[in-house]
């Protein structure tokens, strides 16, 4: 760890979109670190953003001149997804701890890779399902571990994000070279909330898409089923050309009980309940970055780092949702076929 003289973690937030603007507020509000820069392909863009957060750092063009810079200990990358792998990789190589955005890699061989270079120059990672950190998805993973709806035995999560021209990244995000797909676009939020909640892996995946609107490259629109190691059943979908408010939906279904988004039923914990129970609390229910939890998110990551411990949303764990994702594009490459995981 190269901390500052004053003890603090310097972070170089490379990209200077939307979502490194969420990030950036974040930082700023954790006392263990200290922003040293903020970096662009797009210099003028970057200086706009500096001065729009009111930062004292440095103001880079390439990622390689920030790996230059031994004050920075942490990565912050935000860039387009086709760079994410290649960036990451280079970051870790150079022995400096990185966040990543989601989706970290756009192939199999990408995801390999990076995972394999995380492990070997041994910093600590972590990739922005941030969703983890919402409080819905703490309550309902309390819930579970408190075993209130039994034996879970179907699993369904969902990720409705109408998405066209007007998005700040579409440049990028509607091509396969530079978006990937679907799922990897913005159903890996729902694929890694899979699971997370089910709290085992996927060994088997079937998948079948449309592409009603014909904005994106590749099908928009892709619902796929899921056999897990142990037993339970699922479904996840991703629907890029619906036109509606955003919408995450989560059902959880045991031998004991439900749970769908914030609504509990349990026979277990609530014997004479005679109606829906619903948890107050904040739902995953905007894709406005700025609604995300990237405070609890950022402060883990640093905790990590400051405590030696691995992050259970690091690299490692996130290379399974990243495979899940790229069976489901092979299932559908395949006509729907089941492609058994892992895949390699």
């Amino acid at each position: 760890m190269m901390a500052q003289d004053d003890g603090r973690l310097g972070v170089a937030i490379h990209g200077a979109g939307t979502v490194a603007s969420a990030h950036a507020a974040s930082w700023q509000k954790n006392p263990n670190v200290q922003l040293i820069s903020v970096s662009s392909r797009r210099p003028a863009t970057a200086r706009r953003f500096v001065a729009q957060h009111q930062l004292d750092c440095t103001v880079h063009e390439r990622l390689e001149q920030v790996l230059a810079d031994a004050r920075v200990d942490i990565v912050d990358l935000c860039g387009p997804n086709h760079v994410h792998a290649e960036q990451g990789i280079a970051a870790a190589e150079a022995g400096r701890h990185l966040m990543i955005e989601k989706p970290m890699v756009l192939s199999s061989a990408e995801n390999r890779a990076l995972r394999d270079a995380v492990a070997r120059a041994g910093v600590k990672s972590l990739v922005s399902f941030v969703l983890r950190w919402n409080p819905l998805f703490e309550n309902l993973k309390s819930l579970l571990a408190a075993d209130a709806i039994g034996d879970l035995f179907y699993v369904e999560v969902d990720y409705w994000h109408g998405i066209g021209a007007w998005y700040s990244g579409w440049e990028w995000a509607h091509t396969r070279a530079t978006g990937g797909s679907a799922m990897l676009l913005g159903g890996c939020h729902a694929v890694d909330a899979l699971r997370w909640f089910a709290g085992d892996e996927v060994e088997s995946v079937a998948a079948v898409s449309n592409n009603r609107r014909a904005l994106f490259e590749y099908d928009a629109n892709v619902v796929a089923v899921v056999r897990f190691r142990q037993g339970a059943i699922g479904k996840t979908s991703v629907l890029l050309d619906c036109s509606m408010p955003y919408s995450f939906n989560i059902d959880l279904v045991g031998t004991e009980g439900t749970l769908r988004d914030n609504r509990l039923w349990s026979t277990k914990l609530l014997p004479g309940q005679s109606n829906w129970a619903t948890l107050p609390s904040i739902l995953p229910d905007s894709g406005d970055v700025h609604h995300h939890p990237f405070d609890a998110q950022i402060n883990h990551l640093v905790d990590c780092i400051r405590a030696d411990r691995e992050s259970h949303c690091n690299v490692a764990d996130a290379y399974h949702t990243h495979e899940l994702c790229l069976a489901i594009d092979r299932s559908i490459a395949a006509g729907g076929q089941t492609v058994p995981l892992p895949l390699d």
